[in-house]
């Protein structure tokens, strides 16, 4: 089932939404700035995209379907992701840090998904970074007892449940009008895409997970949680999936 205008309802009215008080100074150690300053600029680098190339793959995709409303819930969820990093941006101004203009990991991405017209992949590789987000911005909430980060991160995860929520929902539309053929490759496929990006970001940025209290092991214990919870229940039968949105009427 086709929920776009539900979610276009959800992202309108979740940007009114304002969890931040940036009235608040932020209280961080030099010694917690040092562990966490390099991801927290790359993180906020990487939710600073146009998204361009994804809206380009969305109308595409909706054009297909005929389901324009998709584009606009994808503009939405696009404009999100920005409010992220505009927030992050906010926090390293506030700590009087600088905003980073490029950084490896990034570049990597932006460059593979330049190139990316499909709405499978796409939705494949948000689903894996914005799981392994939801890890990192709870690593960074631990990592330093800062209200205003704290509060940062919590308005970031809250959104990010949805985010998932709302792409393993169309995951589930794209992987139900596949060919049985194309099924049982996605089966094999989707894991060694998880988790090889898993660790890309692990190496990224293990010296933030670490001070959150995310060792290795812990880390990919919780990504295989999240393997399992969305594109593992998904390739090898569908669970009693209850959307996030649906709980909240």
């Amino acid at each position: 089932m086709q929920n776009s205008k539900k979610w276009i309802m959800h992202f309108q009215a979740n940007l009114t939404q304002q969890r931040v008080d940036w009235n608040l100074q932020p209280n961080i150690s030099s010694s917690e700035i040092k562990k966490i300053l390099h991801s927290l600029q790359a993180w906020q680098l990487g939710e600073t995209s146009d998204g361009a190339h994804l809206v380009w793959a969305s109308q595409l995709y909706a054009k297909r379907i005929a389901d324009p409303d998709y584009v606009d819930a994808v503009k939405l969820f696009i404009r999100e992701e920005q409010k992220h990093g505009s927030n992050l941006g906010k926090y390293l101004d506030a700590i009087g840090k600088p905003r980073i203009s490029s950084n490896w990991g990034d570049t990597l991405f932006r460059r593979i998904r330049y190139f990316n017209t499909s709405m499978e992949i796409w939705t494949l590789a948000v689903i894996t970074v914005e799981s392994a987000a939801q890890v990192f911005y709870q690593s960074l909430k631990d990592a330093t007892g800062c209200a205003l980060l704290k509060q940062v991160c919590t308005d970031i995860l809250i959104d990010e449940a949805f985010h998932i929520d709302f792409q393993s929902e169309r995951m589930a539309v794209l992987f139900d009008a596949k060919t049985s053929l194309t099924k049982f490759i996605s089966k094999y496929f989707y894991p060694v895409f998880f988790f090889a990006t898993s660790l890309v970001v692990w190496f990224a940025h293990k010296n933030a997970f670490k001070a959150g209290g995310t060792n290795y092991s812990r880390y990919i214990k919780k990504m295989r949680y999240k393997y399992f919870k969305t594109l593992h229940r998904l390739s090898f039968g569908r669970p009693n999936y209850i959307p996030v949105l649906e709980l909240q009427q």
